[in-house]
Formats: structure tokens, sequence, C-alpha cells
């Protein structure tokens, strides 16, 4: 029997990885020093959720240099659109739904 919460998107549970989601959802793209100042979290710990969400294709990374600086930044995907979207309308119906 399907519930409400089977909708949800696992890769998205984690706080950090929603929070990511929603700063690149409403940018075009960020830079990680950027996401990192932003959530307030370490360098290993945001590198450690960029690599899962990256693993599952919603977000891209794109490398270049700034001077002689490497510079990587964030984007998300069509595919990590639909999901986060996906996600947020089943967190919308199961909040309806206690309603």
């Amino acid at each position: 029997m399907k519930t409400l919460i089977d909708d949800l998107n696992k890769a998205f549970e984690s706080r950090i990885r929603l929070g990511i989601m929603s700063a690149l959802a409403v940018n075009d793209s960020l830079d990680f020093n950027s996401l990192k100042e932003f959530l307030n979290l370490t360098d290993g710990n945001l590198a450690t959720h960029l690599k899962a969400l990256e693993k599952e294709k919603y977000i891209s990374v794109n490398k270049t240099f700034i001077g002689k600086k490497p510079n990587t930044s964030y984007a998300v995907t069509p595919a990590g659109k639909t999901a986060f979207q996906k996600h947020l309308q089943a967190l919308e119906n199961l909040i309806a739904a206690q309603e």
C-alpha cells in the first residue's frame, strides 16, 4: 500500500541537501565557497553532500580557473529540477493531508 511519504525523494531527506537544492533552485549557479558560507558548513561536509547529489545527476559541476585559482560552481540539472519539484509537491501533499 502506497503512502504519502513514499513520494518523498530520499536524496533530499538531509537538511543540507535540501538547503543546497533550495539555494541552487533560485540561482543559475553558485560556487563552492558561496554555498559553504550560505549554509554555514565545513568543506568536507559540503563536499560529501555535493558528491551525493552529483551522483544522482541532480546537480552539474563546472570547474574553471579565475586567474590562477580553481573555481568550482554547481547548478541544478533538468533532472534535479524535476526531482526537487516532485519532492516539494510531496511535502505539500503530506502537510495538506494533515489539515
